[in-house]
C-alpha cells in the first residue's frame, strides 16, 4: 500500500502530546535522547510538562513538534506502515525531509532548533507599539483577491506590512503582518465579504517578506549541513510540486519562510499521484481537516496518538 505521510507545523502543539509514544517505545525514548543531544534542551519536560503558553514560543514550539512527528513517524514505521511520500506544512517540512532522506535526525533538530531561534529573535523586530506581529485566518475569499487587497493596503502606510502567508484552502488564507497591518486587513477583508476573520496564536509573520533576515540568516546557518537527494517523493511548500535535490531542497529551506505556504498545490500535486493512503504523523487534526475540505471523500487518518497508530495497524492488518 501506498502512503502519504502529512507532518504537522506550529499551532498543532498541546501539553502532554507524545507521552503515550513515550511511555511505549523504547524506539521513540532512543529518539527523545537524541533531541536532547542535538538542541541541548530537556524535550521530555518541554513535552510532557510545559504549559500551553509555554509551548507557544517559537523557539520551543518547533522543537517539540518535530520531536513529536519523529516518533509518531518512528512507530509507524516499526508496526510496518511507512510512507511512499510525505509533505510537511511550514515546520512539518523538516519532518518531511528527514523522513525522504535528505536531512538526518541530529541535522533535523539541530535545524530546528536554529530556524525557531532566528524567527523569534526577527519576529520580535517586526512587533511596533500597537502590538506583536503575527498572522490571521481568513475565510471566504479567494487567494487572488486576497492578494489585491493586501497589495492596495500596503500602500497607504509603512506599517501596514501583511502579506499571504498561508494558502490552506479555495478561499482559506492566512495573513502574515504587523499589528497595525492585521487589524486593517480585517476591516478591508471583511467588508470585501470574508466570512471570518481569526487572529492565530502564533508569535512572528510568519512566510512572508517581514522575514527576510529571517531567511539570510537560515540560509547561513544551514550552509554547512549536508543536504541529499530524496530516496522518495517528497513536496515543496513553495511550489507545491515534488523536490528534486537536495541542493534545491536546501534553497527552499530559505525561501519558504519568505514565500506563501502552497498547501492547496501540495494537495493537488499528491491527489494526482494518487496514493492508497494518507495519514496525518504528528499532534493535532489540522491537516485532516484541510485535507477533507479540499476535495469531499477524501480522508486523512490522524496518526499521533498511541492508540491511533495501533487502529491503523489493526485496519492494515484485517485488510
Amino acid at each position: 500500500m501506498r502512503r502519504c505521510y502529512f507532518y504537522p507545523g506550529q499551532g498543532a502543539q498541546y501539553p502532554g502530546m507524545a507521552k503515550d509514544l513515550y511511555e511505549f517505545s523504547a524506539e521513540v525514548r532512543r529518539v527523545f535522547e537524541l533531541a536532547d543531544d542535538a538542541t541541548g534542551m530537556d524535550c521530555r519536560k518541554l513535552l510532557f510538562d510545559s504549559s500551553e503558553d509555554e509551548l507557544k514560543a517559537t523557539d520551543v514550539a518547533q522543537v517539540a513538534i518535530a520531536l513529536v512527528n519523529k516518533s509518531a513517524s518512528v512507530l509507524l514505521q516499526a508496526e510496518g506502515l511507512a510512507s511512499s511520500g510525505c509533505a510537511g506544512f511550514s515546520l512539518g517540512e523538516y519532518s518531511a525531509l528527514n523522513d525522504a532522506g535528505v536531512i538526518g535526525d541530529a541535522d533535523m533538530f539541530r535545524i530546528i532548533r536554529q530556524r525557531g531561534e532566528i524567527m523569534e529573535r526577527v519576529s520580535r523586530r517586526c512587533d511596533t507599539p500597537a502590538g506583536p506581529s503575527g498572522m490571521a485566518a481568513c475565510i471566504g475569499l479567494e487567494l487572488g483577491e486576497v492578494v489585491r487587497i493586501l497589495e492596495r493596503m500596503r500602500s497607504e502606510g509603512p506599517n501596514l506590512q501583511a502579506y499571504p502567508g498561508l494558502h490552506n484552502g479555495e478561499t482559506q488564507t492566512v495573513i502574515s503582518g504587523t499589528a497595525e497591518a492585521l487589524a486593517r486587513a480585517e476591516a478591508l477583508l471583511t467588508e470585501a465579504g470574508a466570512m471570518k476573520y481569526v487572529l492565530l496564536k502564533t508569535s512572528g509573520p510568519f512566510h512572508s517578506p517581514l522575514m527576510t533576515e529571517a531567511s539570510r540568516e537560515l540560509a547561513e546557518a544551514i550552509e554547512g549541513c549536508e543536504f541529499r537527494d530524496p530516496g522518495k517523493v517528497v513536496y515543496s511548500n513553495v511550489t507545491g510540486k515534488p523536490i528534486l535535490s537536495g541542493a534545491e531542497a536546501k534553497r527552499l529551506c530559505a525561501e519558504q519562510l519568505v514565500s506563501t505556504v502552497r498547501w492547496v498545490d501540495v494537495q493537488r500535486s499528491i491527489v494526482a499521484d494518487a496514493y492508497d493512503a494518507h495519514l496525518e504523523v504528528g499532534p493535532g487534526s489540522v491537516l485532516s481537516g484541510l485535507w477533507k475540505r479540499f476535495q469531499r471523500g477524501l480522508r486523512c487518518q490522524t496518526a499521533g496518538k498511541l492508540a491511533e497508530i495501533q487502529a491503523i495497524k489493526e485496519s492494515a492488518n484485517n485488510a
